[in-house]
């Protein structure tokens, strides 16, 4: 992607689930040995929508998230990116080509994986520079933008393991805007949080949401959910079981066992 085309994906969209598509997903599969973790995976993504992906502990989650980021391959499917970047799995050839979805999206950790030797501020800017070759004085600039936003301006030079929980979160949500990308990917953002620091995530996620991000976010905070969500995929042993409005899957949802999974969750005692 060009330095202007970086510009352009940088710049949320304009308004909430009314764009083209940005993101289809088409038949996704991924194993692990014997272990069919996704099977058949479709999914689509306007521009500015936001999905949440929902569903139990092995369900298939995480390995569509990485599928999107270039950090998993998968055996099979289909990915189109804004009509731009369509990939094939089950071509060989454009199976080398997954280090472009890196390119158009982003993604934030539950574990948070900042580098624990480098500080806040080169943190942030180890991808701008040594991935996407802009220019040092740029990435800092934009670095300590983004930083002053989430509050954590005078954190540039510290280093992680000086830092609370909340605000290694708030700088992995920086590293991942600093990359300009048309789609960020949340892999349960709170989960690893102390419950007194998950509200201070949260309010960042809901200031991106307004401004039209495109976003997937894998989460168990089902009132979250319903909050920011435009559309909920409940997934189940590597299949999509259902999916629609938040108000559907979480309130009314036709599935058996996404009745199950919401009643568990809601009421876990």
């Amino acid at each position: 992607m060009s330095h202007a085309e970086r510009e352009d994906a940088f710049e949320p969209e304009p308004a909430r689930g009314d764009g083209a598509p940005l993101l289809t997903v088409t038949g996704l599969r991924k194993s692990f040995g014997d272990h069919e973790v996704l099977k058949s995976i479709d999914l689509s993504v306007r521009r500015g929508e936001v999905v949440a992906l929902i569903g139990p502990s092995g369900s298939g989650k995480t390995t569509v998230l990485r599928s999107l980021n270039g950090l998993e391959t998968p055996d099979a499917g289909v990915v189109d990116v804004a009509g731009e970047l369509t990939i094939d799995f089950s071509e060989p050839s454009d199976r080398r080509s997954v280090g472009l979805l890196r390119d158009r999206s982003a993604m934030v950790f539950q574990h948070y994986n900042l580098f624990p030797h480098m500080t806040v501020l080169q943190n942030v800017i180890e991808g701008p520079v040594q991935v996407q070759r802009r220019s040092r004085d740029e990435a800092v600039a934009e670095a300590e933008r983004l930083l002053a936003r989430v509050g954590l301006a005078d954190k540039r030079d510290a280093y992680p393991f000086q830092l609370s929980g909340g605000q290694q979160q708030r700088v992995g949500i920086v590293r991942a805007l600093a990359l300009r990308p048309q789609l960020l990917l949340f892999d349960e953002p709170t989960s690893a949080l102390d419950p007194e620091l998950v509200g201070d995530v949260l309010t960042v996620i809901k200031e991106l949401v307004e401004e039209g991000w495109t976003m997937v976010i894998v989460t168990h905070e089902l009132g979250f959910a319903r909050q920011v969500a435009d559309e909920v995929v409940f997934m189940d042993d590597g299949l999509v079981v259902e999916q629609g409005p938040p108000g559907v899957v979480l309130g009314e949802p036709k599935q058996e066992r996404t009745r199950q999974f919401v009643r568990r969750l809601l009421s876990p005692y």
